[in-house]
């Protein structure tokens, strides 16, 4: 089945693949996985280097949702900063939380190495600050993460943007060396086959439920459809539409973006953008909360290319695409368990990186090691208020306001 919203960038210029069969069943399994995007990727990959005997199902084709649509931002961390984890948590949990979120960057680039996947990996990410009062928070934000828990980044102050960035009328940001940026599809397609390297029997066009399944363990990392499998589950979740496009090559590439880092501003409903490996803006910008995709999604995204470069106002958009990315109410993972189903969704937009580790934690719950998984399962998270009917409309009316705080 085609998806109008699939036509990006990183379909077109896509690893070589070969397709799966679709799921028969009549085999016994040790673990299921539903989910062939890079939380379900790295924990079948996981479970089966433990000796397991695992399939994954994907419903469509692997990185066939958020994973290979993403912007391909390599941010650390989480959501929330270590000064509020640290101040919401206490010190015992938050060094818990940080070796994991940042942690985590080790893990996707030593899975990178240890498989030679070509994804066009880059290293440096700048946070840009929209406003003056953005940058004095990103500073301290910065100076606490350095001070208490030894991640060291850069103060970059406006003067200096030019080193990263020519556009925007950004008031200074944090870069970050060990942050970076890549191709999200080339990467998960990296993982599947590292993931039938090591035994796992991959099966796409695949819908299946858990119950569907003869396994003894079913590990569910489906994201934004999560709730299709498990209504309650899919109440912690909502669906925001993003969207992305990138340009023709661009002559001044190098200009716009020197240093060639990711780029993702301080806005509530940010922009996000980064060249590609041969020199086309990737950009994200703008947030709808339906999920009718504009009429025109490259015009829809070109008026916050303008914003912040508008010399490329008449530049050329060869692709154009979008998904949706599942938030939870206060933007933290949602990791746990029911009975013999393990889960992991809601990253939030911040998944790029965390998820390659959250499927090697379930990997480890599910062979009985719980230290990290009861890290991520303790974060605190509830459904969205208004049940199946009313919650999306209320969680709309909220992202609204704090939409329309960022032109305050």
């Amino acid at each position: 089945m085609s998806d109008p919203l699939n036509n990006s960038y990183y379909a077109a210029t896509a690893n070589a693949w070969h397709a799966q069969p679709a799921f028969t069943g009549g085999t016994r399994y040790d673990v299921a996985v539903i989910g062939g995007g890079f939380t379900g990727l790295s924990a079948a990959l996981a479970c089966a280097e433990k000796g397991l005997k695992v399939a994954l199902l994907e419903a469509r084709t692997i990185g066939f949702g958020a994973s290979g649509r993403n912007g391909g931002q390599l941010i650390p961390g989480l959501r929330w900063s270590m000064r509020e984890i640290d101040a919401e948590f206490g010190r015992e949990r938050a060094q818990a939380i940080f070796d994991l979120a940042y942690g985590a960057v080790g893990r996707v680039k030593g899975r990178i190495a240890q498989h030679n996947i070509r994804c066009d990996l880059k290293a440096g990410h700048l946070e840009a600050a929209y406003k003056p009062a953005h940058f004095d928070v990103m500073q301290r934000d910065a100076d606490f993460l350095a001070r208490e828990f030894g991640w060291q980044s850069e103060i970059v102050p406006p003067k200096d943007m030019g080193r990263h960035i020519h556009g925007g009328g950004y008031h200074g940001g944090i870069y970050d060396a060990q942050g970076g940026h890549f191709h999200p599809l080339n990467y998960a397609l990296g993982l599947a086959q590292a993931a039938k390297d090591a035994g796992v029997e991959i099966f796409e066009n695949s819908p299946s439920r858990p119950g569907d399944l003869n396994a003894e363990t079913v590990i569910l990392a489906t994201d934004t459809w999560t709730g299709e499998l498990d209504g309650k589950l899919g109440r912690y979740t909502i669906p925001i539409m993003n969207y992305n496009v990138a340009t023709a090559p661009l002559d001044n590439a190098d200009r716009l973006l020197p240093s060639d880092a990711a780029v993702a501003d301080s806005r509530f409903v940010l922009n996000y953008f980064r060249l590609s490996a041969d020199k086309r803006l990737i950009f994200g910008g703008g947030e709808k909360y339906v999920q009718t995709p504009p009429a025109d999604i490259a015009a829809f995204v070109r008026r916050h290319i303008v914003e912040v470069f508008p010399s490329l106002a008449d530049t050329r958009i060869d692709h154009a695409w979008g998904g949706a990315v599942g938030v939870t109410m206060n933007r933290l993972p949602h990791i746990g368990r029911k009975g013999n189903v393990f889960f992991a969704h809601g990253f939030s937009g911040h998944g790029a990186l965390i998820t390659t580790l959250a499927g090697e934690v379930l990997a480890e719950a599910v062979t009985g090691t719980m230290a990290r998984f009861d890290v991520f399962a303790s974060l605190p998270q509830r459904p969205f208020p208004g049940g199946r009917l009313l919650a999306r409309p209320l969680a709309t009316l909220g992202l609204l306001w704090y939409a329309l705080r960022d032109r305050l």
